[in-house]
């Protein structure tokens, strides 16, 4: 467990002028989805943390299949190695779903790594709160992942399911009007159907559409990415 900071510590700091850095990590290839989640971190920790975006070149612009999420991982660990190797960065997040590469990272490095999937189904569940995720990934053994993870982190009671946007995923995540028409539909499906009181955006690409449609919708549309850059900040904090 990471102890948080002593107020003279944060004191001390700041007069040195020494800020840390939060480093998140797209496990895919797409910078301009790296550009928008950093952007997303940067502003949910209002300037109490320098922020970085790493892309996974490697990897495809979009993790599609569990295959995608198993090449990704080495390309993942080796930027969050060599990203901790830097004395300002106090933490890591792993922004992809499914979470891939994180446990490998955990191993590898010592400061605190956060998958972005794993914390937005602890805030989803907060409370015990009955949740569901829409995505645009229609793979079967990707979508069976989710009710593993649900089982996993002790929340399958309270999971409800995947409900998943018609069409391609890259053309879906290519338009911006597509994609929050998309995206609304299947909000409102996991609402009616089953019963969600919360319903998690599956997929990091999706955080600036699921901010786009909040104002319309009638329970919590929730974003992985902040979710994880609120462990985050709490951590060096």
């Amino acid at each position: 467990m990471v102890q948080a900071k002593s107020e003279v510590e944060r004191v001390q700091q700041s007069e040195k002028g020494i800020t840390k850095t939060i480093v998140l990590i797209n496990p895919n290839s797409n910078s301009k989805a790296t550009r928008s989640m950093t952007e997303l971190v940067q502003q949910e920790v209002a300037g109490r943390a320098n922020v970085k975006g790493l892309s996974n070149k490697s990897a495809p612009a979009l993790l599609t299949t569990p295959q995608d999420m198993e090449d990704a991982v080495s390309g993942v660990v080796a930027l969050g190695v060599e990203a901790a190797a830097d004395d300002q960065v106090a933490a890591l997040i792993v922004s992809a779903f499914s979470d891939p590469g994180l446990k490998e990272l955990r191993a590898r490095v010592s400061i605190p790594v956060f998958g972005i999937g794993e914390e937005v189904f602890h805030e989803a569940a907060r409370g015990g709160r009955a949740f569901g995720i829409v995505t645009v990934t229609p793979d079967e053994k990707l979508l069976a992942s989710f009710q593993s993870k649900a089982d996993e982190l002790g929340y399958g009671h309270l999971y409800r399911g995947v409900q998943v946007t018609p069409g391609d995923p890259m053309k879906l995540v290519a338009s911006a009007e597509h994609l929050d028409a998309a995206l609304a539909m299947a909000v409102q499906a996991s609402i009616e159907q089953g019963d969600a009181e919360a319903v998690i955006m599956g997929g990091g690409p999706l955080s600036a559409s699921a901010i786009r449609l909040q104002p319309k919708s009638e329970v919590p549309l929730l974003v992985a990415v902040n979710a994880a850059a609120r462990s985050a900040i709490a951590v060096i904090e």
